[in-house]
C-alpha cells in the first residue's frame, strides 16, 4: 500500500537536496570556467564554458594518481576483509566475557585521530623500509579501516542462524567447510557491503597518502587535489575539474554496491 509523503517530508527532502545539490552544481560549473570567471559575480551562472581546466588536469600526472589510487584502495579492501571476516565471525560465535572486552577495544581503536598515529608510524616504517612505498600506506589503511570493518561485519554474522552450521556439522563438515560453504555465502551481502564501505574509504583517504608518499609524482587522487592549492593561491577550475574526474570511479562503484549498500543482510537472504 503506497503511501503519499506529507509536506514536512517534501521539505525534509528538498533542504537535503539543495544542501547536497547546490555545491555539486557549484563544483561542476566551476570546472568550467576560466580563473577570471570564478569570482565575478556577472559570471556566476552564465558564462563562456571552457575545458582548459579538464586538459590541465588530464596532464598532470592524473592516471598515475588513478593507479595508485586504484591499488591502494583494492590493495586496503582485500587486507581488511582478509583479517576482519575471521574476527567478526569469532566475535559472534565465541561467548565469553573477553568478547566484551574485545569489542571495547575495537572502540576505543577507532575513537583514536588519526594525526595521533602518523608520527608513530612513520618511524615504524621507517625501521622496516617501508616509507614512500603503497604497501606502508596500504598496512596504515588496513590497521586504520580493520577495527571498523570487524565492528560493521559482526551483526552480518550473528544473523546466521547456529542451526544451520549445526547442521553442517551433523553432515560431516568441519568447521572450516560449515564456515566457507554455509556461513560465508549467507553473509555474502553483509561482506560486499563492508567491502564496498572500506574501498570507498580507503579511496579518499588523505593523511596517511601524504605522509608516507616521499614523491610527491606518486600521490593518490586524494593528495594530488592538494596540489592545486599553493603560497601564490588556488587554482579553483583546476581543483573543481580534478574533483570531478577523481570522483567518476568513486561514483561507478557506488552506483555497483547502492543495492547492497541500501538492502545489506536482507537481500537474498530467503533464498
Amino acid at each position: 500500500m503506497k503511501t503519499t509523503a506529507g509536506p514536512v517530508a517534501v521539505l525534509v527532502k528538498l533542504a537535503f537536496t539543495l544542501m547536497y545539490g547546490v555545491p555539486l552544481a557549484w563544483i561542476a560549473l566551476t570546472s568550467f570556467k576560466s580563473s577570471a570567471d570564478v569570482f565575478s559575480a556577472d559570471s556566476a551562472i552564465i558564462f563562456e564554458p571552457t575545458l582548459e581546466a579538464y586538459r590541465r588536469s588530464l596532464g598532470s600526472g592524473l592516471y598515475d594518481a588513478l593507479i595508485q589510487s586504484v591499488l591502494i584502495a583494492t590493495g586496503t579492501t582485500a587486507m581488511v576483509l582478509l583479517i576482519a571476516i575471521p574476527a567478526a565471525y569469532a566475535l559472534a560465535r565465541v561467548a565469553h566475557w573477553s568478547i566484551s572486552l574485545g569489542l571495547v577495544a575495537l572502540i576505543i581503536l577507532q575513537m583514536m585521530p588519526q594525526t595521533a598515529q602518523v608520527i608513530p608510524l612513520f618511524g615504524l616504517f621507517g625501521n622496516w623500509g617501508l616509507l614512500d612505498s603503497l604497501t606502508g600506506v596500504i598496512i596504515a589503511d588496513t590497521a586504520l579501516l580493520t577495527p571498523f570493518a570487524t565492528l560493521l561485519l559482526r551483526p552480518f554474522f550473528r544473523a546466521v542462524p547456529m542451526s544451520l552450521e549445526e547442521s553442517g556439522a551433523l553432515d560431516g563438515a568441519g568447521v572450516f567447510r560449515t564456515f566457507w560453504s554455509v556461513v560465508l555465502p549467507l553473509a555474502r551481502n553483509g561482506v560486499l557491503t563492508v567491502g564496498s564501505i572500506t574501498f570507498l574509504l580507503a579511496w579518499g583517504e588523505f593523511l596517511y597518502a601524504v605522509s608516507f608518499l616521499l614523491s610527491p609524482g606518486g600521490y593518490p587522487l586524494s593528495a594530488l587535489l592538494s596540489q592545486q592549492v599553493s603560497a601564490f593561491g588556488i587554482d579553483w577550475p583546476g581543483l573543481m575539474a580534478l574533483a570531478v574526474l577523481t570522483s567518476i570511479p568513486i561514483l561507478i562503484v557506488f552506483t555497483a554496491s547502492y543495492r547492497l549498500l541500501r538492502d545489506g543482510l536482507t537481500v537474498g537472504a530467503v533464498k
